[in-house]
């Protein structure tokens, strides 16, 4: 009898054990496309020069409570692409550079996270500030040999059995075959709603069983791939913390019909801005940290059930933060007003509205009033020469234009960016990735399971077994 009673009591404890330690209901995973320790370190580092002292401002992820490097190698490199390396985050799988969802023999497939928390009855909601097939949105429910075959890998999350997506638009949504039904029909067919923008959300979610949130179809006409950087934002434009907030909006909705939810959040400009060697990346991590918040605001409503965690697939630009001297001045990047890329688009506009009247005087103000040169931003007499020197051999079309990932930059374009990072004592590797550590952050429950050295193929896992969901063992 007493050896009953002991094991009755063991059984209690053991249960106001797990009820203590509670049961991840609703998962956010953050992923940083391309962001590494230095970029988030940068961040921070300019939030507190903006300031004007020497240290940080504290973002909200990187303040989290558990913290862990990862490494990111893929099965066939060591250095990994955002396929191989979402893949690892998914599903726990390593495969070959280029792949998604697929062994490295790039046939056979496998279950990922989104997969086990729909099992487990839970909604699920993938989102993304690129396009919704790209890399590591596709990670989540495609199974494909090559990442750029976008049409197949949109076919797959229109008869995929999530809930939500979100992101710019699809690639490639015309189908094939001629006179058949484009990704839009064919999403509508399986019971999706698309709205474009976040008001359209709006108006459209209370009757929606399914969503697709895309940007407006004006911002799609000028690029598909991706919703605009953060520094050239307009107020029309969609935005990560609209997508998650919609996210969070429509997921918790479905609580009539599910139990709980997994929501996974991309930051995908972070890598586009590092593959540029763009400074403006920083706006992009302060522009995911925001999403973050949103996260946040509802980990603080519902603390004993929900997990967020923030990583990323890979480094990108072998960042370094601090050149020659022992000097660091991020507060100059504040005069930036475009990005790169935008620079170069403004430049060839300002060239077709002047004619034969653009002038290095012109070009000269134009860069004072959008990067804060020869004003906020002292510059060597040498630094200007090269400046002149390249605009007037894109002038006279003998420029060399600089191609990157997702951009092409014209000489000059390519020399104002260079000039702004030795301002600022900031400099790259490369242009592609790296295989520096990227890190992880973690709050909520289940979050102690985040720590030391760890590698990309765990960090799912461990998010799985925080929820309680079968597929990751």
């Amino acid at each position: 009898m007493k050896n009953k009673i002991f094991a009755l009591i063991c059984l209690l404890f053991a249960a106001i054990q797990m009820m203590a330690e509670g049961k991840a209901k609703y998962v956010f995973y953050f992923i940083g496309d391309g962001m590494g320790v230095n970029q988030v370190n940068a961040a921070e580092t300019y939030l507190g020069a903006l300031e004007g002292r020497i240290g940080i401002k504290e973002l909200c992820f990187p303040s989290f409570p558990y913290t862990a490097l990862v490494n990111t190698q893929s099965a066939t490199n060591g250095v990994t692409d955002s396929a191989a390396g979402g893949t690892a985050l998914a599903s726990g799988n390593k495969t070959r550079n280029g792949c998604l969802g697929v062994l490295k023999d790039k046939e056979t497939p496998f279950s990922c996270i989104a997969d086990w928390a729909r099992d487990a009855g839970a909604a699920v909601g993938i989102a993304t500030s690129v396009s919704v097939d790209h890399a590591t949105p596709a990670a989540f429910y495609a199974h494909v040999g090559d990442r750029g075959s976008s049409y197949i890998i949109g076919q797959q999350l229109v008869n995929s059995g999530n809930d939500f997506y979100a992101g710019s638009d699809f690639v490639s949504p015309k189908n094939p075959q001629e006179g058949g039904p484009d990704l839009y029909r064919q999403a509508a067919d399986k019971g999706f709603t698309i709205a474009r923008g976040y008001k359209d959300y709006q108006k459209k979610a209370g009757k929606a069983s399914r969503m697709i949130l895309l940007q407006s179809e004006e911002a799609s006409k000028f690029d598909r791939h991706s919703i605009p950087f953060a520094i050239d934002r307009t107020k029309k434009d969609l935005t990560l913390t609209d997508i998650t907030r919609a996210a969070v909006n429509f997921l918790t909705k479905k609580q009539s019909e599910k139990d709980g939810f997994f929501l996974m959040v991309e930051g995908g400009k972070i890598d586009w801005a590092c593959h540029g060697n763009d400074p403006s990346f920083i706006h992009e991590v302060i522009d995911m940290d925001n999403a973050i918040r949103v996260a946040y605001e509802f980990y603080q409503q519902h603390p004993d059930e929900t997990l967020i965690v923030v990583t990323a697939d890979h480094e990108t630009g072998g960042l370094v933060l601090g050149r020659g001297r022992y000097e660091l001045h991020l507060d100059l990047l504040s005069h930036q007003r475009m990005s790169i890329g935008k620079l170069g688009f403004m430049l060839h506009g300002l060239r077709e509205k002047h004619g034969n009247n653009y002038t290095w005087d012109l070009a000269k103000a134009f860069l004072t009033e959008n990067f804060g040169f020869w004003d906020k931003v002292k510059l060597t007499d040498k630094q200007t020469a090269r400046l002149k020197e390249a605009f007037e051999k894109v002038l006279a079309g003998k420029g060399k234009d600089t191609k990157t990932l997702y951009q092409s930059d014209d000489e000059f374009a390519s020399t104002v960016r260079a000039t702004i990072c030795e301002c600022a004592h900031i400099d790259w590797g490369n242009t592609g990735h790296s295989n520096g550590y990227v890190p992880c952050f973690a709050i909520g429950a289940g979050a102690e399971k985040i720590h030391g050295r760890i590698d990309n193929t765990e960090i799912c896992k461990r998010i799985a077994e925080a929820a309680g969901w079968e597929g990751g063992k």
